[in-house]
């Protein structure tokens, strides 16, 4: 990622887009190359200059931030995005995990928090805003898939791969990472998924949280 970290900038708000500038710039170790007021312009700028990392706005006009995540994930996935809303409904958090952001943070947090979190993420980790995991953690326990122990247990390489998926790196991320091909990747993620009741990257974090892979990312 070089010296400093690349971010890009995408809310409809100009104050917000300002606050968030002058605290990522007051950073030694990341700054803001470009902002965008809708989702739209975020992916253009995302296919155009590569940030490592866009912090995107969920509710912006037209193109949407759910929306805006998948496409700047499809065409540039080594970006990392961190979802930043005012909204607590968690089917919010799904949706963007679904659409393979990184991380969601509500505009309340505080500003350590945002920038841990922006930290976390380029580091190839995962970020669930403490106050939404803590509720995404009673979801799972009310009705988790994979309540019982599976029948077949992962093997070492599954759960290997499982982990690093949860903390946001891509199959080409993780193949590189513990000297396998792709679709190797591929065969130990769906095997894994198979065994553990997953059918999706949501259920893979959500089965994370559970287990504590997330924790002091």
């Amino acid at each position: 990622m070089g010296d400093r970290l690349r971010v890009l900038l995408a809310d409809d708000h100009n104050l917000v887009r300002a606050g968030l500038r002058a605290l990522i710039d007051a950073q030694p170790d990341m700054e803001v190359i470009a902002e965008a007021e809708d989702g739209e312009a975020a992916c253009l700028l995302a296919a155009d200059l590569e940030p490592d990392l866009a912090v995107v706005d969920v509710s912006m006009p037209g193109l949407g931030g759910i929306a805006a995540t998948e496409r700047i994930l499809g065409e540039r996935p080594r970006i990392r995005v961190l979802a930043l809303t005012v909204h607590e409904d968690r089917s919010y958090v799904r949706q963007l995990l679904q659409a393979g952001a990184s991380g969601y943070l509500l505009k309340r947090a505080a500003a350590d928090e945002l920038i841990h979190a922006i930290r976390v993420i380029a580091r190839g980790g995962a970020y669930v805003d403490p106050a939404l995991a803590a509720e995404l953690l009673k979801d799972a326990e009310a009705s988790p898939p994979d309540e019982t122990p599976p029948a077949e247990p992962l093997s070492d390489r599954e759960g290997e791969v499982l982990r690093l998926i949860s903390r946001g790196y891509t199959n080409r991320e993780i193949a590189a990472q513990i000297d396998v091909s792709v679709k190797t990747v591929e065969t130990h993620k769906a095997r894994g998924m198979d065994k553990l009741g997953l059918k999706s990257r949501a259920d893979i974090v959500g089965h994370a949280i559970r287990r504590g892979w997330l924790t002091g990312g």
